[in-house]
């Protein structure tokens, strides 16, 4: 009798135990752990990134030389993608079949998850048409973008140009994401940091047509995007375009006397502003 009671105190003590570990489980689950709780939110909840507009160039003289014009990219989230015609969305974002599948690959060979850019710079027209029709194509949506405009076709050289990020600087720098752009060179890339300004989340919630319904949690975790600084030049354009009118009558000039010198030849006009001396190129 006293054996039969000691196994059957065991088995209840092995039950509680069992019972204990479960609650702990689900406590830690339910709880603690927050990766179901950040897993069913994606599904009603879209991030959308707030870009920041690049700090303006002037010259010397506060004349404009780079501003912002606003473009759009159609982004797809790959885990969100349902049936959609691909045809009548490539018809209207005016890009083959061929093309935009590839892109979708890219898409999902990056993240299923992560939201990427599959048709960059897509016209306004070509938006204005879309936007009241998202709702047929479910896992995209629209992100508004800025790229550079130059107010004069002058001193490439010395502005510089922005491009999209490559891994290097990913990995370099965790503010950037995959489609985002950077400053390159000149003026553009030695000045990124100021420049760039600082990213913004806003969070939407979205229904099963992949419309948005309003914001999440009433914009309370949403950050507002800063934009760039400003950054004046010591570089004048009215000298620019005398130098290019100087460069423009000496190289014809040079090229004259070389046709009609044998053996003559030039290779190199340098600018030179004599009222700052400063060298342009």
């Amino acid at each position: 009798m006293d054996s039969y009671s000691k196994r059957k105190n065991i088995i209840l003590l092995l039950f509680f135990f069992v019972g204990i570990l479960f609650i702990i489980k689900l406590f830690s689950l339910q709880v603690i752990n927050s990766s179901y709780k950040r897993s069913a939110t994606r599904n009603v909840v879209r991030e959308v990134v707030d870009f920041p507009s690049r700090g303006l160039i002037y010259d010397r003289n506060g004349e404009l030389l780079v501003y912002n014009q606003a473009v759009y990219d159609l982004m797809a989230t790959p885990r969100e993608i349902g049936i959609f015609d691909t045809s009548s969305l490539c018809n209207y974002l005016k890009i083959s079949k061929i093309e935009f599948t590839s892109e979708l690959k890219k898409a999902k060979a990056y993240s299923k998850f992560k939201p990427t850019a599959v048709v960059k710079q897509v016209s306004p027209s070509s938006y204005a048409l879309l936007q009241e029709k998202m709702y047929k194509y479910p896992g995209f949506y629209f992100q508004t973008r800025t790229l550079r405009n130059y107010s004069h076709n002058i001193a490439a050289h010395v502005l510089g140009y922005i491009g999209e990020v490559d891994q290097m600087a990913m990995n370099k720098d965790p503010y950037y994401r995959m489609g985002d752009y950077v400053g390159i060179n000149g003026i553009e890339g030695a000045y990124e940091n100021e420049l760039r300004g600082k990213k913004g989340v806003s969070l939407f919630l979205v229904d099963v047509h992949n419309r948005v319904k309003g914001s999440y949690n009433d914009g309370l975790l949403d950050t507002v995007s800063v934009k760039g600084n400003n950054l004046i030049s010591t570089f004048c354009q009215c000298f620019d375009y005398l130098n290019f009118e100087f460069t423009e009558s000496y190289l014809s000039i040079l090229e004259n006397l070389s046709n009609g010198l044998p053996g003559f030849f030039y290779n190199h006009v340098v600018h030179f502003d004599l009222f700052f001396s400063e060298f342009f190129s």
